[in-house]
């Protein structure tokens, strides 16, 4: 089965993206032995839903200072001029361009904005469905993965290992839960 049209549930309009029901994690190889994982907060997020995928849009906004490893020191650091700089670039942002149906799954194509750097990626969207909660607002579900090349986005800063390879990988995966509220 292919999906080529808007999933049965979603309505028109423009849906909120509600911080404290979403979340954007990362992870990444640490000293090539570990994943080390990490969440930074959506502070604003907007989905317009067309009459079809291509009227239909997302965009949010990200704050890179709310990095959690669940290491203070380690958070600290990610802040800095290392890496994400937050002083310089205090905020990320996500732009699509295009909505696209792949398989039974949806691609959100889109300008991703770290470090003051923007790439185009791509994110594998699932929708989760759509629910009533019992205030009577309309909501919708959906999950997204990308992966990224840190150097990409000007996130350079490593260590090299005594036993060969560097202490922080390259490739940095990408997990979204996103819930919406229409507006």
């Amino acid at each position: 089965m292919s999906v080529t049209t808007l999933p049965a549930g979603v309505t028109t309009g423009t849906w909120t993206v509600e911080p404290s029901h979403s979340a954007a994690e990362f992870t990444v190889r640490h000293a090539g032995i570990s994943k080390v994982r990490g969440t930074v907060a959506i502070t604003d997020g907007t989905i317009v839903i067309g009459e079809d995928l291509a009227s239909s849009s997302v965009t949010a906004t990200l704050d890179p200072a709310t990095v959690s490893t669940r290491d203070a020191n380690r958070d600290g650091h990610l802040q800095s001029a290392d890496f994400f700089d937050v002083e310089n670039h205090p905020t990320w942002t996500f732009v699509s361009s295009a909505i696209q149906a792949r398989g039974d799954a949806y691609v959100v194509v889109g300008d991703l904005t770290i470090h003051g750097v923007t790439k185009q990626v791509e994110l594998e969207t699932e929708f989760n469905g759509a629910a009533t909660d019992p205030f009577g607002a309309s909501r919708l579900g959906f999950s997204a993965t990308t992966q990224i090349s840190r150097k990409e986005f000007g996130l350079t800063w490593n260590a090299a290992l005594e036993t060969g390879g560097v202490l922080v990988s390259d490739n940095v995966k990408i997990s979204l839960e996103i819930e919406a509220v229409q507006a």
